[in-house]
């Protein structure tokens, strides 16, 4: 097995989302670890001590520290390890092109600013009105998710969250009446998610081996009331003349996306 280490004088989270995206492309057993805060020669030590086989071990390091950065390196030639600088080559590029020295800041990309707090407001927008816990948020949402339990809402309403977007999910039941507040907003707003009707009942079959089941469980996990249930939706959404998403199998970073060209979002760029 090869153990792919993610290394960084940071949190990390750069380094493992290259690691992963690149073991992803391979059948092979590729294990990610990730290491983070290595920002002295003798954190490089005690980690290059802790790497039991070389030969099967490779390192993503994206240490911005220009010294740990090369000890780093010459430890690892020392040792036969592939090592793999992400930011060094960008860095140095930009240095040039600018004329400028490059601040060399740890962690750099987790800077403090208005954007950060933006996320952390939508975070906290996410958590309160997740799944209906209150309708007061719509006037105030970047976008509004509507759609069954079970087609990602909360996990897309997080993601979106942290890159500053303000969403809010609504959870559509035959049963319960849509709130009224959903229709005085810009219909642009608002995203319906659909699903694959075998595919929901797979996931509803999954989520109940792991709960106690009761009737209302079970039902919830019945062939002829999701079918109710879907068409319930359809027609839901068509009142609304939102933009829909078949969440079939999409993965939420690919939802999301969608989302996001649909509402205009543009990231901040400094």
């Amino acid at each position: 097995m090869i153990t792919l280490y993610a290394v960084s004088d940071s949190i990390g989270e750069t380094a493992e989302l290259v690691a992963r995206a690149s073991a992803n492309q391979f059948d092979d057993d590729i294990h990610v670890q990730r290491v983070p805060y290595i920002k002295s020669p003798e954190d490089v030590i005690r980690f290059m001590e802790s790497v039991k086989e070389p030969r099967n071990s490779a390192i993503v390091s994206t240490i911005v520290l220009v010294d740990v950065r090369e000890f780093l390196v010459q430890r690892c030639i020392e040792k036969g390890i592939n090592i793999i600088n992400i930011l060094g080559p960008c860095i140095s590029t930009l240095s040039r092109m600018s004329g400028k020295q490059p601040e060399y800041k740890p962690g750099a990309v987790w800077k403090m600013d208005d954007e950060y707090y933006k996320k952390i407001e939508a975070m906290e927008f996410a958590i309160q009105y997740d799944d209906s816990k209150s309708y007061s948020g719509i006037k105030n949402a970047d976008v509004i998710l509507v759609g069954l339990s079970r087609t990602s809402k909360t996990p897309l309403c997080m993601y979106l969250a942290n890159k500053g977007i303000k969403a809010l999910n609504i959870p559509l039941m035959p049963e319960v009446p849509l709130p009224e507040e959903i229709f005085t907003v810009d219909r642009k707003k608002i995203i319906g998610l659909t699903i694959d009707p075998i595919t929901l009942m797979e996931i509803r079959k999954h989520r109940l081996g792991k709960v106690k089941a009761g009737y209302r469980e079970i039902e919830y996990a019945n062939g002829e009331r999701i079918l109710e249930e879907l068409d319930y939706a359809d027609k839901v959404m068509r009142r609304l003349r939102c933009k829909t998403i078949d969440v079939t199998k999409r993965a939420i970073e690919d939802t999301a996306l969608i989302i996001m060209e649909t509402i205009g979002y543009k990231p901040d760029n400094k």
